[in-house]
């Protein structure tokens, strides 16, 4: 089946995550929504903003699937899409979930132009803000498992490698996988551990929890459950459902929670964030959107930290903080709760990190891990950094 994933009508609701990829390209659980839909026997490929469109190119066939970006496909959607004719498309309510298009009427498909509708009967989740990403990230990790398929690690080996497992959910490794002395509870839930990841001694894990492939869990770490560790990510101290993208690193103590990190991004020694207000009341996260702030309606949350920021030593965040992209924050004290995009400072006060020494930096970052900044990447963070300059109040 060719899925083809539209943003158009989403995108903004996932920024700063969004900026500088398609919003399904954010991993949920163990996977990303593109991964999911890949493990359905999908091919995959995206309709999303123009400046985005070259590097994530969409692909069109005689039969085509247009489906919202913010959908998790699960195998009960997938029959259900399979009995639609051309033309028609599924909603739930007014939410418009995918339909199937020829290759002309996908070409001149816009959100919103849908006729032929048919709500949809299988049960399915979707995203709504940036919250969902952590709050369905346990349930997520569950229903990953059943696609990956993995083989679960016995008991027996566990204890016979030097660690030592609490509760019936299972552990999963998926691959070669390096561990002693580690405690696995997996009381609430199983834990997926992905191929080359490493889990140093003394670490103890919290399921439901995934940690993807080449990650690396520090000594003595404290992970809860509903954490997603990304692959390539190195994490360390105490993280409770945090979800981390891709090559990204918070190697050191310090406590992050209810918090999504983007990739390439590094968080300094005794980073720490809070994610709990002290009168209990509900968190307001910046929208860009609207750009006001606005009540998630949650009582936890902690740190929206977009694509290559980064932050110093003994850094902290308040309840509800959101960076942009290509930020450097440091420096004693709290700073903003809305930290614009390629902001360099802290509490403060903040300059403009300027293009050519942002590239510098990704671009040492990104060879450490041996991957490059490519020429398409750039352009995008170049579209990016001029329009964000409305948010970089110092610079009006």
């Amino acid at each position: 089946m060719n899925v083809i994933i539209s943003d158009l009508h989403v995108r903004k609701h996932f920024l700063p995550l969004s900026f500088l990829r398609p919003v399904s390209t954010s991993r949920i659980g163990i996977l990303t929504i593109d991964e999911k839909w890949q493990n359905l026997a999908c091919s995959v490929s995206w309709l999303t903003e123009n400046y985005i469109q070259q590097a994530y190119p969409s692909v069109l066939t005689d039969d085509n699937f247009l489906v919202s970006a913010k959908v998790i496909p699960n195998l009960s959607l997938l029959d259900e899409m399979k009995k639609l004719k051309f033309g028609e498309s599924l909603y739930v309510g007014d939410q418009f979930i995918v339909g199937r298009f020829s290759k002309e009427d996908a070409i001149n498909w816009t959100p919103g132009g849908v006729a032929n509708k048919k709500e949809l009967t299988a049960t399915i989740h979707f995203i709504e803000s940036l919250t969902d990403i952590f709050k369905l990230t346990p349930t997520e990790i569950v229903n990953d498992i059943k696609l990956i398929s993995p083989q679960t690690v016995s008991r027996e080996k566990l204890v016979m490698s030097g660690n030592k497992q609490i509760g019936d959910y299972p552990v999963y490794f998926d691959g070669d996988v390096q561990t002693f002395d580690v405690t696995f509870n997996t009381t609430e839930g199983p834990i997926y551990i992905g191929n080359q990841a490493q889990i140093m001694e003394g670490v103890k894990l919290r399921g439901p929890l995934n940690i993807s492939n080449h990650a690396a869990v520090k000594m003595s770490s404290k992970i809860y459950g509903g954490t997603s560790i990304g692959p390539f990510c190195k994490v360390g101290g105490e993280i409770s459902n945090v979800v981390f993208q891709s090559y990204s690193n918070k190697g050191h103590d310090g406590f992050l929670g209810n918090s999504v990190v983007g990739e390439w991004c590094n968080l300094g020694a005794d980073t720490n964030s809070s994610n709990l207000k002290n009168n209990y009341a509900d968190v307001k996260l910046w929208s860009y959107q609207s750009n006001r702030f606005e009540n998630t309606g949650e009582k936890f949350c902690g740190l929206i930290m977009g694509d290559h920021s980064k932050c110093g030593i003994n850094s902290m965040f308040n309840t509800g903080t959101v960076v942009g992209i290509g930020a450097n924050i440091f420096g004693s004290g709290f700073p903003r709760n809305f930290i614009p995009s390629f902001a360099w400072g802290g509490a403060s006060g903040f300059t403009t990190f300027q293009l050519n020494k942002f590239f510098e930096t990704a671009a040492l970052m990104m060879k450490r891990r041996n991957q490059i900044l490519s020429e398409d990447q750039k352009e995008i963070i170049k579209f990016v950094f001029d329009q964000s300059k409305t948010n970089r109040y110092w610079e009006k």
